[in-house]
């Protein structure tokens, strides 16, 4: 619910064999971020456009500084106005390819709105990864369930 410019969005989503949780946050000039299976606040690390690059700046504010997967998933969710795409097909040179590949079409659609998001909301994004496996494959299928929800519930971002 929306009170005083802030929205709550609770979803979760089995990826893989487990099952994910997160907390989104949209405050007036930010938005917090929370993904984990269990409560905890292990580390927490923020993104932000800079006037001097187009690339988000990202800190680690709390936690193992060495541990980069909330800096990571920050960083790739703050992506600035006009700045590179931080997705793989982005490098293609033709909408639904990336280094020659085909992509599937729904997946480019869904990462240009997501960027379109992104750039309208233009915040600091707060991001508290607190899970144990970091492996690509698997930060992909968070950031794609994130992308999901923001597609189905864009105002919660």
């Amino acid at each position: 619910a929306a009170a005083g410019g802030i929205a709550l969005h609770d979803f979760s989503g089995r990826l893989g064999e487990q099952r994910v949780h997160f907390h989104a946050m949209r405050l007036q000039d930010s938005l917090f971020l929370w993904v984990g299976a269990a409560p905890a606040l292990a580390s927490l690390a923020v993104a932000m456009c800079s006037p001097r690059d187009n690339i988000p700046v990202a800190a680690s504010l709390l936690g193992d500084p060495s541990d980069t997967a909330s800096a990571s998933l920050a960083r790739r969710l703050g992506r600035c106005r006009g700045g590179p795409c931080a997705f793989p097909w982005c490098s293609g040179s033709e909408p639904g390819r990336a280094g020659g590949q085909v992509i599937d079409t729904a997946s480019v659609l869904l990462e240009e709105t997501f960027q379109i998001i992104m750039n309208k909301t233009k915040k600091q994004i707060f991001v508290s990864y607190n899970l144990q496996n970091t492996d690509s494959s698997f930060t992909l299928l968070i950031e794609n369930r994130i992308k999901e929800e923001m597609m189905a519930f864009p105002e919660k971002f």
